[in-house]
């Protein structure tokens, strides 16, 4: 996997976070920035362990499943990919709920929120085990840009609200399902040439 796939994988990953990000934006009244970059930090650091793990469980994995290895690269994804353009096609009011939340949002509820938006990084971490790539790279770059995107939909969520917070979702599993087929068509074309 090239560095511009990685980058656009990274971000991919961090679109459940930055939609979640919004909506802590707008339940809080005028986010510091200070405010803002430690939530993005905390969701940061977690996403980016998140995948490691994954990748952990999917080496102990690849020596039985190596010759299917970009199937299983390409399914993961395309299943997340999915997940994510249905979330984002949603009409559901989570987002309403949070609203309702209190101005101090408790450092535990927001490391849960962290952790329920990087569940998919983790499978990612899984499909990546079953390729070439190097996951320390892969891991931080998710981590940076999660901390980067999330830092800004704080600080952006009162004004962007659920419109972007939804379109985020859709975009990020449409890059995540491209991801998906360039692995596919990368190992597929390495293997007929």
């Amino acid at each position: 996997m090239n560095f511009p796939a990685l980058v656009l994988l990274a971000l991919a990953m961090s679109t459940d976070a930055f939609a979640a990000a919004i909506g802590k934006g707008a339940a809080m009244q005028k986010p510091r920035f200070l405010q803002a970059l430690r939530i993005g930090l905390l969701f940061g650091v977690i996403e980016a362990i998140t995948p490691l793990i994954g990748w952990f469980a999917g080496s102990v994995a690849t020596k039985w499943v190596s010759q299917w290895d970009h199937w299983i690269a390409f399914t993961l994804l395309l299943v997340l990919g999915v997940r994510m353009i249905r979330e984002g096609m949603s009409d559901d009011d989570e987002d309403e709920d949070a609203s309702a939340a209190p101005q101090k949002q408790s450092v535990v509820m927001l490391a849960l929120t962290a952790v329920a938006t990087s569940i998919d990084a983790m499978a990612v971490g899984v499909g990546l085990a079953f390729i070439d790539v190097n996951i320390l790279e892969a891991a931080l770059l998710i981590g940076l840009a999660t901390t980067t995107m999330v830092t800004i939909g704080v600080m952006v969520g009162r004004v962007l609200g659920h419109l972007i917070g939804k379109r985020a979702e859709i975009i990020g599993g449409v890059v995540l399902i491209g991801v998906g087929a360039a692995i596919l068509y990368e190992h597929l074309s390495r293997a007929g040439g």
